[in-house]
């Protein structure tokens, strides 16, 4: 086995925080798409996507390395938000706190000297950044364009803003 038991069944919870992640995202996307903003609605789709393809990254390293894969119970995404805003401050918050998810991980494989799940690991971290920036700016942006000019958003997005 490549990895330890300890940082196997870290990586397997976190499997189950992505997959909530892509289930959360399809959710935003939901809202977006009932207010018929197409372009928000695509950007969360998309990201549910990724976060999907996060987890399976996740699940092939752990198979990989013989850690033995057991993906938890997904928790429930939340279905209402009260405006455009507080469904993009959620992803924020999501975003945030997967960074320190992501950070436990490589604390607890540089802990390990596991310079392998050390080297996976490092896309996370640098994916993160990313993600934080995208949701951090369209923020921004749907706190200037107030809930009345969800549109300008759309068109921001159309441009490639995002």
């Amino acid at each position: 086995m490549l990895i330890s038991s300890a940082l196997a069944a870290a990586i397997n919870t976190q499997i189950g925080n992505e997959l909530a992640a892509s289930l959360q995202y399809h959710q935003i996307a939901a809202h977006f798409h009932e207010m018929h903003l197409l372009q928000l609605a695509g950007l969360f789709h998309k990201q549910a996507t990724e976060e999907r393809e996060h987890a399976e990254k996740l699940l092939k390293y752990v198979l990989e390395t013989g850690g033995g894969l057991r993906i938890p119970a997904v928790r429930a995404p939340m279905h209402v938000f009260p405006t455009a805003e507080a469904a993009v401050e959620a992803a924020l918050s999501w975003e945030r706190e997967v960074t320190g998810q992501i950070k436990g991980l490589m604390d607890l494989a540089a802990s390990e000297g596991d310079y392998l799940a050390q080297g996976v690991l490092q896309w996370f971290v640098d994916e993160q950044l990313e993600e934080v920036t995208k949701m951090q700016r369209l923020l921004g942006v749907i706190r200037m364009a107030g809930e009345r000019n969800l549109l300008s958003v759309e068109a921001y997005l159309v441009h490639g803003n995002a």
